[in-house]
């Protein structure tokens, strides 16, 4: 079951610290921590919302076996008021190879004990018959992906292809396993944001692990117990809509419309020392205009993608909700699975419609797409897409990050200084910044030809 630690905090009773940092705000001589205690966080500060005081302590939890989708569909979906770093579907094949469906049935009883046996059995032999498909394909999609490899990047040695292999295989062959599967992450929180996601927390999962989070803080500081109210959390849960059988389709490309582009006028081009290898662009005070205007788009891609997605916290989107397509990446599709992925949508919607709705989410297929907005600032588009026309990033990706490229082309012309938001820092010196990651392109195609293709891989 989940499993939750407080591995650090900030060095000193947070009440104190709320203090002193209340105290600065009114006092011609700054305090000392020798000097002061509580003076009333709770009624002062607390309840009459005065919480930028709160947002000076941090805390940083290890989360072990939460499902992925309690991650992309909870922790990560609405707040950006956190920074995490989480066990990879893309490189820890044994999330997949090995899969404990004993931990996995007790994840669903535990959190959803409404269900009756019978459905629960339905639950999952859905989810095995995803596993079956990925164990049955993953060989033969490793040794496709080793010729798309040595096909796309020309430069690639052999040592590349052989472990990239391995690694698009697993990427691509994910579409059609469960987000419901085990992860792992570390979590970091102000104080604040802690209390907020507490009382926000809308699954199940997501309940247990943000209260097991305040047990944790309140252990060690039990003089915040006040913070952590149960009387203010969320009663009522919230899940996306399923979609409907008649709708089914299979996708080979995500899409993107763009809806917007404002103050390109404004849009200052950074030099390229600002982005790398440290991010300047929301610190500096000349880069400040590229906050101000920005870019609106709508997209479709996997859920797969979209808790890639997730982790670009200064861009906003809205409330996402299950098209009905699923994705077949490039190499599923040399495989020709289309009828193993409509199968797979079929029986996910069709058990649904006899369990809780935020279970019926929790355990939607990686290639189940899912349709949102988007909105960045040109800074935050700049930071979001440095690396994303890069082929070291996942294809799928790649080709979101190409579509805008091509939809600011088709609005504003190739000639348009807002492209260089869209730009591999290979494009514009003519050197990978990956080191010894580099992905074998053919650099030369910057100036004499297409250095924006089709991928596969």
């Amino acid at each position: 079951m989940i499993k939750v630690d407080l591995v650090a905090h900030t060095n000193i009773d947070p009440l104190i610290l709320a203090t002193l940092a209340g105290k600065t705000c009114y006092t011609e001589k700054m305090p000392e921590v020798s000097e002061v205690s509580d003076f009333g966080v709770e009624e002062k500060l607390f309840k009459v919302g005065h919480h930028t005081t709160l947002e000076h302590y941090f805390l940083t939890f290890t989360i072990k076996g939460i499902a992925v989708s309690d991650i992309t569909f909870g922790m990560h979906l609405a707040s950006p008021f956190y920074n995490s770093d989480q066990r990879s579907g893309r490189f820890c094949a044994k999330m997949f190879l090995e899969p404990d469906f004993g931990e996995i049935e007790n994840y669903i009883h535990e959190f959803w004990p409404q269900v009756k046996k019978i459905e629960r059995g339905k639950v999952m032999a859905y989810i095995k018959n995803g596993v079956g498909i990925y164990h049955k394909n993953i060989s033969e999609a490793a040794k496709i992906a080793g010729e798309f490899l040595k096909k796309e990047r020309p430069f690639a040695n052999e040592k590349y292809v052989d472990q990239g292999a391995l690694k698009i295989s697993q990427e691509q062959m994910r579409m059609f396993i469960s987000t419901i599967f085990p992860t792992a992450f570390y979590f970091t929180v102000d104080l604040i944001a802690l209390v907020s996601l507490y009382e926000s927390a809308w699954m199940p999962g997501m309940k247990e692990v943000t209260q097991k989070m305040a047990d944790a803080f309140v252990e060690k500081f039990p003089q915040v117990h006040f913070m952590f109210n149960p009387e203010r959390r969320r009663k009522d849960s919230w899940a996306m809509d399923m979609p409907k059988s008649d709708s089914l389709n299979v996708k080979y490309i995500p899409s993107l419309n763009s809806l917007g582009i404002i103050g390109e006028k404004n849009f200052i081009v950074p030099d390229p020392e600002k982005m790398h290898p440290v991010d300047k662009l929301h610190f500096l005070p000349e880069m400040m205009d590229n906050s101000a205007d920005g870019i609106n788009v709508a997209v479709e891609i996997s859920t797969a993608t979209m808790g890639q997605d997730q982790r670009h916290r200064t861009i906003g989107r809205s409330q996402p909700k299950f098209s009905g397509n699923f994705y077949l990446p490039p190499i599923l599709r040399k495989m020709k699975m289309e009828s193993e992925a409509k199968k797979l949508m079929r029986q996910w919607i069709e058990i649904s419609k006899n369990i809780p709705k935020s279970l019926a989410m929790a355990i939607a297929p990686y290639g189940a797409m899912v349709k949102y907005q988007k909105r960045g600032s040109f800074n935050a588009v700049l930071h979001e897409q440095a690396k994303r026309l890069c082929f070291c990033a996942q294809e799928e990706i790649y080709h979101l990050g190409k579509f805008l490229r091509m939809a600011i082309e088709k609005k504003k012309g190739k000639k348009s200084k807002l492209l260089r938001m869209l730009e591999p820092p290979c494009y514009r010196n003519g050197k990978c910044a990956e080191g010894g990651r580099y992905c074998g392109r053919d650099i030369k195609l910057r100036k004499s030809g297409d250095y924006f293709p089709k991928r596969v891989v």
